[in-house]
């Protein structure tokens, strides 16, 4: 019976995470601080030029789904991508996928932070991304959709630097030859 009512409370507690109703309505320009067991990263978010991505983003933090998932892929001198698996490289629960706003005037620059998608341009859920160089061929144009862009990072480039730096290998269970070889783990990720 225990068992039962844990199930059902993790149930409610997934779909209540994944509403449709706006986080943190207030703050135009969020804040959030993400501590990870090489350090903090300070991003700041631009609910002006990306509210879906945005929102979304904020619902995965404020639900908590973030903490103890890592950095899965680490490209160095191109991307540090994270937000979908855990340690053991478990998918964590989605909320669904959201609409692309990658035409939002902003640039997949060094710094950026974007959502990451399968070929489908409105296939994003919770992965997300840090460009750790400008990235032109991740903006739209007239033939392709782009990778949104929806923050910057404020303060914490050099702990993303020694993240793009850190034993990669290849991974059978990620069919990847990115994934760390240690685990860079999300410790927390609070709003500001």
């Amino acid at each position: 019976m225990k068992h039962l009512i844990l199930i059902l409370l993790c149930a409610i507690t997934s779909v209540n995470s994944c509403e449709d109703k706006e986080v943190y309505p207030d703050k135009m320009y969020p804040k959030v601080l993400m501590t990870t067991t090489m350090g903090d990263i300070l991003i700041e978010l631009d609910r002006n030029r990306a509210p879906i991505t945005v929102n979304n983003f904020l619902k995965y933090v404020k639900a908590g789904l973030y903490i103890n998932t890592i950095f899965h892929r680490v490209e160095e001198n191109f991307v540090i991508q994270g937000g979908g698996y855990d340690a053991s490289l478990n998918e964590i629960n989605g909320c669904g996928h959201i609409f692309n706003e990658s035409g939002n005037g902003l640039k997949n620059r060094m710094g950026s932070i974007a959502m990451a998608r399968y070929d489908d341009p409105h296939s994003a859920t919770s992965q997300f991304f840090f460009n750790l160089t400008d990235s032109q061929s991740l903006d739209p144009n007239p033939k392709n959709w782009g990778y949104t862009v929806f923050g910057e990072v404020v303060e914490g480039m050099d702990v993303l630097n020694a993240i793009a730096k850190v034993n990669v290998g290849y991974s059978d269970k990620m069919q990847s030859a990115n994934v760390p070889t240690e685990s860079i783990i999300i410790k927390s990720i609070i709003v500001n």
